[in-house]
């Protein structure tokens, strides 16, 4: 009779366990860590695989591949991204890169500094820029690396530029 009333308590605990385990994830996602922290959740890229949150703020970011992809300009994301993150702001960003004209600069800090503003502040080194947070709602769907070299021959055809 103790047996098959321990087997049962056994088997219920463990159902409610597993169904709690399943309904509940034990960790948000990076998009739902960036809302948290006062910054918009598609400031990183759907493709996201895992991240590492340490316990003095280091943030790092592993995606399945470096891509690109588009907000006001091209971006390009490597397969692992890091920064200091804190309250509204990502700072000392590294594998983060931004089209400016015709170069690539490294995004330095991404700055919210008051969310009702509607601005973003990208530092890429030479100069900071403000974006509309509008931009960064939703995460964008990245496009492979090997992708950009297509996308560049296509613009060059357009442009008049193909190679002869």
């Amino acid at each position: 009779m103790m047996n098959k009333l321990t087997s049962r308590m056994i088997l219920v605990s463990f159902t409610l366990f597993l169904s709690f385990s399943l309904s509940s994830p034990s960790f948000p996602t990076i998009h739902e860590l960036l809302r948290s922290k006062g910054l918009p959740a598609g400031l990183l890229p759907q493709e996201v695989d895992s991240y590492k949150l340490h316990q003095d703020g280091r943030l790092e970011v592993f995606l399945e591949a470096p891509c690109f992809t588009e907000y006001e300009t091209n971006v390009y994301f490597d397969s692992i991204v890091r920064a200091n993150l804190s309250y509204g702001s990502l700072v000392g960003v590294e594998g983060f890169k931004q089209q400016e004209l015709f170069l690539w600069l490294s995004v330095i800090d991404i700055v919210v500094e008051n969310p009702n503003s509607g601005v973003i502040i990208f530092d890429i080194g030479v100069a900071t820029k403000q974006l509309s947070l509008s931009l960064f709602e939703d995460p964008p769907k990245c496009r492979p690396q090997q992708d950009q070299g297509v996308l560049k021959k296509m613009m060059r055809r357009v442009r008049g530029f193909e190679a002869l």
